[in-house]
């Protein structure tokens, strides 16, 4: 089959380009400026998106392969009605990002990166470090039951924690009882694990009534995205103790996040990074391969703007 060329949409990882290139020519997209002819494949991220000005401005695209696994920044109505499929990465960074989630439960109740720099500042034997929380038999609470959720669940209760969940709809065949309430999930819980995809139907669902709730001693965990959370009110309820901790990798801006958290000893900050392993960054470069291969010859791959006119 001849090589084709990909027009990229975005900046992507040097991994993928590096992937990308073995097999393709890959024009960077330049509004203004057309793209070569018969260019039928362009390349996004879950995290820059497709509108749909971009679909009109380039009228020759089939298929569009975005990196990540949400779809909330994706005009999908758009490209089901203008032809395109739009081919995504789930599944293959469920288990990271779980296990991200937990690692930011643990970094923040028990004070790790604090302890760390309490170390490397030639703290230890002047001072005492303050007391962590314990998360022994403590009670979490996930909003969000999806794949991420679920896995974070399996996880929790490996460890001897109580489990709980929120979400649109209950799910009687989970073992894990379902509270229609945000809010009381979070007054029930002593971590709250965001794990809900973004948009509108999520969009600053954790405000202040909810940190309050979650209460002084509470934990927050968010490897959902940034914009399900009131980041002012998460900020204040750091500075002010409202809650005692909370552990991000997510943010209301990207990488330009609100400096305000730098100054807080009480939040663990990771650069969006809980799906960045080696194994899971060679999965989702395999999926993308794979589904552009299927595309080319005409085999079936997971469309997500499939019925989505």
């Amino acid at each position: 089959m001849a090589r084709e060329t990909l027009l990229l949409l975005c900046p992507i990882p040097a991994d993928l380009r590096a992937a990308f290139a073995q097999h393709y020519d890959l024009v960077e997209d330049k509004p203004g400026t057309p793209p070569p002819d018969g260019v039928r494949i362009a390349v996004t991220t879950a995290m820059a998106g497709l509108t749909d000005a971009q679909l009109e401005r380039l009228p020759g695209i089939r298929l569009v392969a975005s990196q990540g696994t949400g779809l909330e920044k994706l005009d999908l109505s758009a490209a089901a009605r203008r032809g395109v499929a739009i081919a995504f990465t789930p599944d293959v960074m469920t288990e990271d990002v779980a296990d991200a989630a937990i690692g930011l439960m643990y970094a923040a109740a028990r004070r790790i990166a604090q302890a760390d720099r309490f170390v490397r500042a030639g703290r230890w034997g002047p001072e005492r470090m303050a007391p962590s929380i314990s998360l022994h038999r403590k009670k979490v609470g996930i909003s969000g039951m999806g794949r991420i959720g679920q896995a974070i669940a399996r996880r929790a209760a490996g460890l001897g924690m109580g489990v709980a969940w929120h979400g649109p709809r209950a799910k009687p065949d989970l073992p894990w009882p379902h509270v229609p309430a945000l809010r009381d999930l979070a007054a029930a819980s002593d971590v709250l694990i965001m794990a809900v995809p973004g948009g509108s139907d999520t969009d600053r669902m954790v405000d202040a009534a909810v940190l309050e709730a979650l209460g002084p001693r509470g934990i927050f965990v968010n490897v959902a995205r940034g914009s399900v959370v009131d980041e002012p009110a998460l900020i204040a309820a750091l500075e002010q103790g409202t809650i005692a901790a909370a552990g991000l990798d997510v943010y209301a801006r990207e990488p330009a996040l609100d400096p305000r958290f730098l100054a807080l000893e009480n939040v663990v900050l990771a650069p969006h990074s809980a799906s960045i392993t080696y194994e899971t960054r060679q999965a989702i470069i395999a999926r993308m391969l794979g589904d552009i291969a299927a595309f080319r010859e005409g085999r079936e791959f997971l469309d997500a703007a499939a019925g989505a006119g």
